[in-house]
């Protein structure tokens, strides 16, 4: 995997020049490995798949808020020679995107929200229980609690858990506190991007009215909800979400060099 910027990502090298390129962003605990390879090789598009700082490949320590996060992918693209992409956003990665939006509105196309919110609020105990290592296992099961649904794979809830469990306590700690800080509930309405929001109807991590309150607050934003599906949606129906990616992406208007 390449390296730009201290970040490792995968490059799909799809699509063409007049194609706006796809940054896609994982959430809490995550890596590039969080995007199944329907989206990280999304037909017709060019794709990067990162892995945040600390995260998958990228070395060194995590960082401590959204916004330190949302300057990272930002330096990222001034390395890798990207002037504007759609972002796609999973959860934390998703609170990235809107702060890029916010912040850094030029440098941003589109984006696509996914069981994300304006806010992400983690409870206390699942904190407190993510910075002890004696309690690190209970957090993650807390969580696998509100991400599954009764319709969730056992090979989806095994990734996941096999995912969050191996990463280092300190670093998902650090995650989970910079979602719990995150709001931008003031700001979405000033967002003039283009916005695809994806949600699934069973999620009680980012619960669907999170989703719903973007579709409403960010001007012609556009919600898809998945039914059934929980808070790794996009790990649950593939299919499903790299589809509505695909027609998203059909009506972004994008002119290289901007």
């Amino acid at each position: 995997m390449p390296t730009a910027a201290g970040i490792h990502y995968f490059l799909n090298e799809g699509g063409g020049p007049k194609k706006a390129p796809l940054v896609l962003i994982h959430g809490a605990g995550g890596d590039h490995l969080s995007w199944p390879p329907e989206i990280r090789r999304l037909t017709g598009a060019r794709v990067f798949s990162l892995d945040l700082p600390g995260h998958g490949k990228s070395k060194g320590p995590g960082l401590q808020s959204v916004g330190d996060y949302a300057e990272s992918v930002i330096a990222f693209m001034n390395a890798a020679g990207l002037s504007q992409a759609v972002f796609i956003g999973h959860a934390m990665g998703g609170a990235i995107a809107l702060t890029l939006a916010i912040y850094h509105s030029l440098r941003v196309a589109g984006m696509g929200l996914i069981a994300t919110g304006a806010r992400l609020p983690i409870a206390a105990e699942v904190l407190d229980n993510a910075a002890n290592p004696a309690t690190f296992t209970l957090a993650v099961q807390s969580l696998q609690e509100l991400m599954n649904t009764p319709l969730t794979a056992k090979i989806v809830k095994d990734q996941v858990f096999k995912q969050l469990s191996s990463i280092r306590p300190t670093l998902f700690q650090g995650d989970l506190r910079a979602c719990d800080q995150f709001n931008v509930s003031d700001s979405i309405d000033d967002i003039r991007s283009p916005v695809l929001v994806v949600c699934g109807t069973g999620d009680q991590l980012a619960p669907r009215r999170f989703s719903e309150n973007l579709a409403e607050k960010i001007p012609g934003a556009a919600l898809q909800t998945v039914e059934g599906a929980g808070h790794q949606v996009m790990l649950e129906q593939p299919h499903r979400v790299a589809g509505l990616l695909s027609v998203f992406l059909k009506v972004i208007p994008f002119l290289p060099g901007t």
